[in-house]
This record gives structure tokens, sequence and C-alpha cells, in this order.
């Protein structure tokens, strides 16, 4: 396994992001366009690429949410590279990068359809908020954060 910091022009994490919107767009229904609008990644320069055997299986982002806190965005693992701690170790990567970038919290938007992201959220110790921003009043969205 082999962990790439990166940013949004790099191809194999756009690969990663194309199957993540297909993804999202089974799962949301007729609400993937609400959630997609604010999943685009031009210009996200906080990015990580995890490959196996030189293959890109998972990937994760974060962005500058507030004056000392990160939004980690753009979540996926391939399905053929799941069950193996991946998804735990973008979310590890990205908070260890955001930490060295002074950053003291993280938040995330997730939907109540994704159950194995909850599950990755809530054992790495993110806690339940109240939906922020855009996500305030969606039932199907749910908002967690962490100190870092």
């Amino acid at each position: 396994m082999t962990t790439k910091r990166t940013d949004s022009s790099n191809t194999d994490f756009q690969s990663l992001v194309k199957l993540l919107d297909a993804d999202l767009a089974i799962r949301n229904g007729d609400d993937h366009a609400f959630y997609d609008q604010f999943n685009k990644i031009d210009a996200i320069k906080n990015c990580i690429v995890i490959y196996i055997d030189e293959t890109p299986a998972a990937c994760g982002a974060f962005k500058k949410f507030e004056e000392n806190t990160v939004e980690i965005k753009r979540m996926y693992t391939n399905p053929n590279f799941r069950k193996r701690g991946l998804a735990t170790t973008i979310v590890n990567e990205l908070e260890a990068w955001a930490k060295e970038l002074g950053y003291k919290k993280a938040v995330l938007e997730s939907s109540l359809e994704q159950n194995e992201a909850l599950s990755v959220y809530e054992k790495s110790g993110y806690q339940r908020i109240p939906n922020y921003g855009q996500y305030i009043g969606i039932d199907k969205s749910v908002c967690y954060e962490k100190s870092l």
C-alpha cells in the first residue's frame, strides 16, 4: 500500500471521484443533484490517494471550512478494495495533514444511506453534530466533527 498526497488535478483522484459520483447518484436518487452541487473537486489542494499494487484504490480530501476547521470531502474506496481499512487510513492521513497545517477541527457531512462511511467516521472518533450550512433541514444528511 502506498499513500500519496496530491491535489484535485491528479488523474487517479479524479477517476476515483467519478466512481464515487456514480455510486452516490444511485444511493441519493432524486436528491443527487442537490448534493452534487457541493462536491465539485476543482481546486482542492489537499487530496490523498491510496494505491494497492500501483492501482488507485481509495481517496479522500479536505478543504478549509472555517478559520481553524477543515471539511473532509470526497471519501471513496473502490469496491474491489473494501474491508481492508483503507477508509480509516485515509481519514487518519487527512487529519494528520490538516494538523500539520495548523487546523484544530474537522467536520464532514455524509448521507444516512452510507452506513459503511458512518461506521468509519464514528470509529475514528467523530461526534454527530447538528447539520451545518447547506445541510440544515436535509433529513438524509448527517454531520460530524472531531477535534484534531
